[in-house]
């Protein structure tokens, strides 16, 4: 499957600037450069290999310049683990005239913080999402992509996933990918003592999912410190696991001005957790995964789309809300999010005070109005 994100790289290669792609493991970043590094003649490196560990081991001009290609296009995949791996691209970009590297990381924490400031002013970041709607689209055309949203709700976006067609299968990739790589990668990052405080969580955040969050609250559902609180949280969306809006607020005093909502990257993930992959049919949640959805669409068109937009929700004392608000270029476009329902009112305090900003029902029958502008 071809990935929109790969024609945004190719613009950008050769262009001087060392290019950092972020994403949860298992979302195709492998096959992404390794695809653009076939295209283009490059040599690809798996940094988790001991072998190429021991090629990266000397930050030596003459020993990294060895790992060159003659196309000068090369790929260190998982990059952030090497050592000191931000001064030895940051050598190889300033060194070798012409060279176009590229960097892949699971993780945010790790790779960003690891190369983005040796590598100030000289690199690009991109990140890779789960398989957006548009995506999916170009695989098997807007009919069927519009009958696959019910899946994509339950066992979510994941290219491993998303192309298996037995219920049983897409179940057994999901709960390997949560136990062989989500739990196991995050929990190794800042050394987490309490991995079962950890897990239930990532539990109480799969049930809350489009909830505000109070954190003393958290705090005394799992039993360790708001600071602690703070930290996982922190971790768990540097790793792609889940993401944050901030509430949105500027002149009404009733407006809720601290508080934060947490989604997740991939609502496969989310349901792995609470192991519930029923159909929609039957449950309970189908409002809150509809509402995950089209703001993770939302992001993965942003983001692909190079459109740098603030994103929030907006809430007041007395229940009036908005589920979600794009900030950009001083204008703000709000979005309600319904799976069934075909009306929804503009907050008319929000409309008066904030004039100009425009207002949009999503629901299955215009769910592709979230990939325009």
């Amino acid at each position: 499957m071809n990935r929109l994100l790969q024609k945004s790289l190719e613009n950008q290669l050769f262009k001087g600037k060392t290019i950092l792609l972020s994403g949860a493991r298992q979302t195709g970043k492998t096959h992404l450069v390794k695809s653009i590094v076939n295209k283009y003649e490059g040599t690809y490196y798996n940094c988790e290999t001991q072998e190429v560990k021991d090629l990266l081991e000397s930050t030596s001009i003459v020993s990294l310049s060895r790992l060159v290609p003659k196309s000068k296009l090369v790929v260190f995949d998982e990059a952030q683990d090497i050592d000191d791996i931000g001064k030895k691209l940051k050598i190889l970009h300033d060194e070798i005239v012409g060279l176009q590297i590229i960097a892949t990381g699971s993780s945010s924490f790790d790779l960003l913080n690891k190369a983005s400031e040796p590598l100030t002013g000289r690199s690009r970041e991109h990140l890779l999402y789960p398989l957006s709607m548009q995506e999916v689209i170009d695989d098997s055309g807007i009919v069927q992509a519009k009958g696959k949203i019910s899946d994509l709700l339950v066992f979510g976006a994941y290219p491993e996933v998303y192309h298996l067609d037995s219920i049983d299968d897409k179940k057994e990739a999901l709960n390997n990918i949560s136990s062989n790589y989500l739990y196991k990668d995050t929990l190794r990052y800042e050394d987490i003592k309490k991995p079962l405080v950890f897990k239930k969580l990532l539990t109480i955040l799969a049930l809350q999912v489009g909830s505000e969050v109070s954190l003393n609250k958290l705090s005394n559902e799992v039993n360790v410190s708001i600071q602690t609180v703070e930290k996982y949280l922190d971790i768990l969306e540097k790793n792609f696991i889940i993401f944050s809006l901030m509430s949105f607020s500027r002149n009404i005093s009733k407006e809720i001005s601290k508080s934060r909502k947490y989604y997740f990257y991939d609502l496969g993930i989310r349901n792995s957790i609470l192991n519930n992959y029923n159909q929609l049919s039957i449950r309970q949640d189908v409002g809150l995964l509809w509402e995950n959805f089209c703001i993770l669409e939302r992001k993965k068109f942003n983001e692909y789309s190079r459109i740098n937009k603030n994103l929030y929700f907006w809430r007041t004392y007395d229940q009036q809300e908005i589920d979600l608000i794009e900030e950009y270029g001083g204008n703000l476009s709000t979005f309600e999010f319904k799976y069934n329902g075909d009306k929804a009112k503009f907050p008319k305090i929000f409309s008066e005070t904030y004039q100009g900003s425009t207002f949009k029902l999503i629901n299955q029958k215009n769910v592709f109005d979230l990939m325009n502008e």
